[in-house]
């Protein structure tokens, strides 16, 4: 790793240039020189580890603990610009051993990969005289000593160790298998003491490679993880002047292979003497041109897992220490890979990323102390359909929203419809109305959208006078009818005889169960004089074949018999004076509910209805 460090104060630039794709959103700050980030296992707060020989807890609030989770500063050579404490990573089961390992530079400049423990009496302190050393590494220079560690998804420990520094590798050392250095190693940190090789190493069995050694050919790959869902290895790998390089195991890799340092630095021949032909090397999958304006120093990061940021998932997110520039890096379909720059921020000297327990990413901004959130502008969107009441003054509508770029969990606040003033909770049981929806996601983004709950169309609904009756329109189950909004009855036919002034409507109810509406007529009835005060009477009632009307005035017209639909059966003319009576034979009607009315010669005069009832003998 290239550490150019800086203390100016840089101001904070981070949503100033257009057509950026990621912004980072400071998490914690105040640290000093942070070169690592990581996490514990069930433990959602990360672990910041500081080049002068501090780790330090900072939980998702922005928090850090008072106390340092590790303080071995006194046996870490943090002078120069790339030793110093480097490296951590936390055993698979440290939740139940409590074990962490560190990379680190001892004052006599060496490397150790040793192994601590956690506290047995403070969960958030580590017990600094547990070290058990697994390995020392003469370092020749004081640059290029990586510092990466990390689990891989077998439990084994993989450690990548630079090439021992100065330029150009000068002592063939990453291209020498009995040399550490310039090598991925790979360690059983539960087989033995300090450590065990383990069975399927592609050089455990050999004499003249070391049993640890999994790959060879590697610069300084100052930073490596492990893809979380396939299990692949990402190398990024610091060039030495021209070409930065992406390298990439997938899981399920045997090993053994020579990533081409320092015949090669990227694709380009760089020192080939005594070097093999170009096909024994495994090529890198990316590489960049080592430019002032691209960059001079790769920072190696990891493929996104979380869940925020649909746009990242299965991307692998990196940077360039020197400006700044993140990119994503993904398959393109075809067995090849696309590059995708993603923004170009200030420069603060991104150091490392780090990936919490949710599989959401950080970037570490050494000269700064800044720890960063990697998250992506707002850019959710929302749609809302509205749905229908199933009746006109009913309220079980619903609005369905779908949310696009956004992360769960939705909140939101709907506001409008019939009742402004005391606003819905839910986006059913709805009136009929506009409603506004406004939606905030996991991230704090807003969308805002609206939709309208309708009245379902429906067949207009009617009621007309023809000749004495009032006639609604057919196929519905029931038509109650109101004179000046009073229930006067109900039928199951759409006929009603009035019998009395006023305004007439009526509600329909079909199969749907919902209540329609008509219009209202106004009805004029002519009294019949002495009809209501004995003026007719009719008798016996129920009847069996015959009624008898007897006249308590003069009356001349007809009497007709209806049924309760208000249709015609029969009549009979009449002349009657004062006192006359005279029978109507009825034995053909069958037996049933009637009504009687009274027509004067003159025209129609609707009179009370007389409702009789014929009984069969």
């Amino acid at each position: 790793m290239k550490f150019l460090l800086s203390f100016l104060a840089i101001p904070l630039l981070l949503l100033s240039l257009p057509a950026q794709e990621i912004i980072l959103e400071p998490v914690g700050s105040g640290f000093s020189l942070p070169v690592d980030v990581k996490h514990a296992p069930q433990d959602d707060r990360l672990y910041i580890v500081e080049k002068g020989g501090r780790i330090r807890i900072l939980d998702m609030d922005g928090n850090v603990n008072p106390a340092p989770f590790l303080d071995i500063d006194p046996i870490v050579n943090s002078g120069a610009n790339e030793r110093g404490l480097l490296g951590l990573a936390f055993h698979p089961d440290y939740v139940n051993n409590g074990y962490f390992f560190v990379n680190y530079t001892g004052n006599d400049g060496d490397t150790r990969i040793s192994r601590f423990t956690r506290s047995g009496t403070d969960p958030d302190v580590a017990d600094a005289n547990s070290e058990l050393v697994l390995l020392t590494v003469g370092q020749p220079f004081s640059n290029h000593n990586a510092g990466d560690l990390a689990f891989g998804p077998d439990g084994y420990m993989y450690v990548g160790m630079g090439d021992g520094g100065s330029g150009g590798d000068p002592g063939n050392r990453s291209q020498n298998p009995k040399e550490f250095l310039g090598k991925m190693l790979r360690l059983d940190v539960d087989g033995a003491i300090p450590y065990g090789i383990p069975s399927d190493n592609p050089f455990a069995q050999s004499a003249d490679t070391f049993p640890e050694i999994w790959a060879l050919g590697l610069r300084n790959p100052w930073r490596i993880s492990f893809d979380r869902m396939t299990g692949d290895l990402w190398i990024g790998d610091v060039g030495q002047d021209k070409w930065e390089e992406i390298d990439m195991e997938p899981a399920g890799s045997p090993g053994g292979l020579n990533y081409g340092w320092r015949c090669y630095e990227g694709f380009v021949a760089y020192n080939t003497n005594g070097c093999g032909p170009a096909n024994s090397y495994e090529p890198p999958i990316h590489v960049y041109q080592n430019t002032n304006a691209i960059g001079c120093s790769v920072t190696g990061g990891y493929v996104y897992r979380g869940s925020k940021y649909p746009s990242l998932y299965g991307k692998y997110i990196y940077t360039d220490y020197c400006t700044g520039i993140f990119w994503a890096l993904e398959p393109d379909g075809n067995g090849g890979w696309t590059n995708t720059e993603l923004a170009n921020l200030s420069n603060q000297e991104y150091a490392a990323f780090g990936e919490d327990v949710y599989g959401e990413l950080y970037v570490a901004a050494i000269g700064q102390g800044t720890i960063f959130r990697i998250t992506t502008p707002c850019s959710m969107t929302a749609q809302a359909i509205g749905g229908s009441v199933s009746c006109p003054d009913t309220c079980d509508g619903e609005i369905l929203l779908e949310v696009t770029n956004g992360c769960p969990p939705y909140a939101f606040t709907i506001g409008g419809g019939p009742n402004p003033n005391d606003p819905p909770t839910g986006l059913t049981d709805l009136c009929a109305g506009m409603y506004s929806i406004v939606i905030t996601d996991c991230n704090g983004c807003v969308a805002q959208t609206s939709a309208e709950v309708v009245v379902p169309d429906q067949v207009p609904f009617g009621v007309m006078v023809q000749g004495d009756s009032l006639v609604a329109d057919e196929g519905y189950l029931t038509y109650d009818w109101y004179l000046d909004d009073t229930l006067v009855g109900t039928t199951s036919d759409p006929w009603w005889i009035p019998n009395a002034s006023g305004t007439y409507h009526v509600i329909a109810t079909g199969t749907d169960d919902c209540p329609r509406l008509s219009n209202t007529v106004e009805v004029q009835v002519s009294s019949l004089t002495g009809f209501e005060r004995g003026g007719l009477t009719v008798f016996p009632n129920p009847i069996s074949d015959r009624m008898t009307i007897r006249a308590d005035q003069p009356l001349e017209g007809a009497l007709i018999l209806l049924d309760v639909a208000g249709r015609e059966i029969s009549r009979k003319q009449l002349r009657l004076n004062a006192g006359d009576q005279v029978d109507w034979w009825l034995a053909e009607v069958a037996s049933g509910a009637y009504f009687l009315r009274w027509q004067s010669k003159d025209g129609i005069s609707v009179g009370q209805g007389v409702l009789i009832s014929r009984k069969n003998n």
